[in-house]
């Protein structure tokens, strides 16, 4: 591994999303309006070596992989044991 010591770490994420429309009127929309995280770290290592931990921890995260390149989602809808589409009405 990276043998960099951190002394301590915290980590601050802040998650904003809206929601419009009605449920039963089946117009609702859910949003997300954007994300922000915070590093606070503690090392008496170089910033260098504790950099390429911060880089590597970042580029290892699947979620905040996800959100900064969003991948397709698939699908499946079943219906007591049938395929079905929700879209159709």
């Amino acid at each position: 591994m990276m043998k960099t010591k951190i002394a301590k770490a915290k980590v601050f994420v802040t998650a904003r999303f809206k929601s419009e429309g009605s449920v039963l009127a089946e117009t609702v929309r859910a949003t997300g309006v954007g994300f922000a995280t915070r590093l606070e770290l503690e090392s008496e290592e170089p910033a260098e070596k504790v950099a390429a931990v911060v880089r590597n921890a970042e580029s290892g995260c699947y979620v905040l992989q996800t959100i900064l390149h969003p991948v397709p989602v698939e699908r499946a809808f079943t219906l007591n044991g049938a395929a079905f589409d929700p879209e159709k009405k």
